[in-house]
């Protein structure tokens, strides 16, 4: 698991399995259930309804008809076949790539691929306890390479990001983030499947009928197809830049000595109100991140991709902190963890117990879309080496997982803003944690303490006897068994805002 990287530059965010490049979205496909042809102005159509999956992203944005279709989903009570039905309504709209006016481009995203796996020997640790001194823990860039068994290279899939208005139709006018999956031509099947699970749990996380739409993940439109196969993503513009942009730009400001943004008029006579402010803007900018992660959670998902590049927000200006909204997006590598099929797709059950397996590499995968699955294999990899191996302790490990993220993400917002410019950063942040002290985090405190380059970051976690000291150990405790929720830690005083007078 890595660290969201900024979009400049196509910086490298995320470990992806390698999905098999035969087949495509085609061998994938379960096309939707149509009801009528649809008329509705201008070229777009309306989706009113869950789209299933597996499906083929090609075939769904493709086709012309207005869809809607129901879900079925089955109840985890197997043993008395009992069959509960389900109705999920999402609105995604089928654009067309002439409905749009493209400005500017923002950035492009890169993948990291691992493309093979071998199981630790028998008697090895989950965390390299046991596979010797110099053995490599995290999912560090640097470290990946030395990773015995494993075939580790930069995927072949290249998202790109522009912001755009839609230029016709009831939204005209409508700012907007596009997001641009490649076509299969030159990514094989990985960017299809990732767009269509993107789409997918976008649409679970969209279902009003569930309750009301959490203000802290980014919300979607729909989608369209280019005619050279590109799978185009349509996001409402809830701001360009990341929790990785705005900590960049305090990095710079904590060592100039200035806020991110306005100056207030008496900064000028007391030089800590900027870092007043800076305290306040990341643990606002931390509870949206972990709201909506908790939002995704009670949704029967995982997020797995959870980082700082993976937060937009709507303003770097500290003075607006009161205005600041954190929402989380990328969700390509999104799971299923609920006991409810929701797609008639690959649950957490029928990842481990459908009809398909690959028992070569201790795996399951689903007897409905294996391309999908393939997706998550890592995730089910790491559950199988700490034991989780019945239904609800791999639903546990899954969501432990995401908290792991959570905390590496905590570390990154407090030290990388908060210390001297270019003297720490995410992989250098988690390879401490991981490699060098192997998640003793009073070692780590000691360290850190120790460097006056990070003093500001350090002050901060030792307020109230070291809370956010205490909050990190939590989340990145070695036994997922024992790692707190995402509830638990919203409630903790480090992020409740008590610590800096807010509460």
């Amino acid at each position: 698991m890595m660290l969201g990287a900024s979009l400049s530059g196509g910086c490298l965010k995320k470990a992806a399995p390698g999905c098999g490049h035969g087949g495509g979205g085609e061998a994938a496909a379960r096309l939707l259930e149509l009801e009528r042809p649809c008329r509705v102005p201008s070229s777009r159509q309306l989706v009113t309804a869950a789209l299933p999956l597996p499906l083929s992203f090609r075939a769904a944005f493709g086709a012309n008809w207005c869809t809607k279709a129901i879900a079925a989903a089955h109840s985890g009570r197997r043993s008395n076949r009992v069959v509960r039905r389900k109705r999920v309504v999402a609105e995604i709209e089928l654009f067309s790539s002439d409905d749009f006016d493209v400005e500017r481009f923002l950035g492009s995203q890169g993948y990291i691929n691992v493309s093979s796996y071998t199981p630790p020997q028998p008697g090895s640790s989950m965390f390299g306890a046991a596979l010797g001194e110099n053995a490599p823990l995290g999912m560090d860039q640097r470290d990946l390479n030395r990773i015995g068994g494993q075939e580790v290279g930069e995927g072949s899939v290249q998202t790109r990001l522009y912001a755009g208005r839609i230029g016709r139709g009831e939204r005209m006018g409508t700012r907007v983030i596009l997001k641009a999956y490649p076509a299969m031509v030159t990514s094989g099947s990985d960017a299809d499947v990732m767009a269509a699970n993107e789409l997918a749990a976008h649409v679970v996380l969209q279902d009003e009928e569930l309750g009301e739409i959490s203000e802290n993940i980014s919300y979607l439109y729909g989608g369209f197809q280019t005619k050279t196969g590109e799978q185009w993503l349509v996001f409402r513009d809830d701001g360009k830049a990341t929790a990785a942009d705005y900590a960049k730009m305090a990095a710079e400001a904590t060592t100039e000595g200035r806020a991110v943004g306005e100056w207030d008029f008496w900064d000028r006579f007391d030089k800590t109100r900027p870092i007043q402010r800076r305290l306040i803007f990341i643990t606002k900018l931390l509870r949206g991140a972990f709201q909506g992660l908790a939002y995704i959670h009670s949704r029967g998902r995982l997020h797995q991709s959870l980082g700082p590049a993976s937060i937009v927000i709507n303003t770097t200006s500290e003075r607006d902190a009161m205005y600041l909204n954190a929402r989380l997006r990328d969700l390509a590598f999104s799971t299923d963890v609920s006991g409810l099929a929701a797609f008639g797709g690959p649950t957490l059950e029928d990842l481990w117990e459908g009809r398909g397996s690959n028992l070569s590499s201790g795996t399951r995968d689903s007897a409905i879309d294996p391309a999908v699955a393939k997706l998550s294999e890592g995730l089910w990899r790491r559950a199988a080496m700490a034991g989780a191996r019945d239904s609800l302790s791999r639903r546990s490990f899954g969501i432990a997982d995401d908290i792991y993220a959570g905390g590496l993400l905590l570390a990154y917002m407090v030290f990388v803003p908060l210390s001297e410019a270019g003297s720490i950063d995410g992989p250098s942040i988690q390879r401490l944690l991981e490699t060098t002290f192997r998640l003793d985090i009073p070692a780590v405190r000691e360290y850190c303490e120790a460097d006056d380059r990070w003093s500001e970051a350090v002050n901060f976690m030792n307020l109230d006897d070291g809370a956010g000291w205490q909050l990190l150990q939590a989340m990145l405790n070695p036994d997922y068994r024992l790692r707190p929720t995402v509830d638990a830690v919203l409630s903790h005083r480090f992020l409740t805002g008590a610590l800096l007078n807010l509460s």
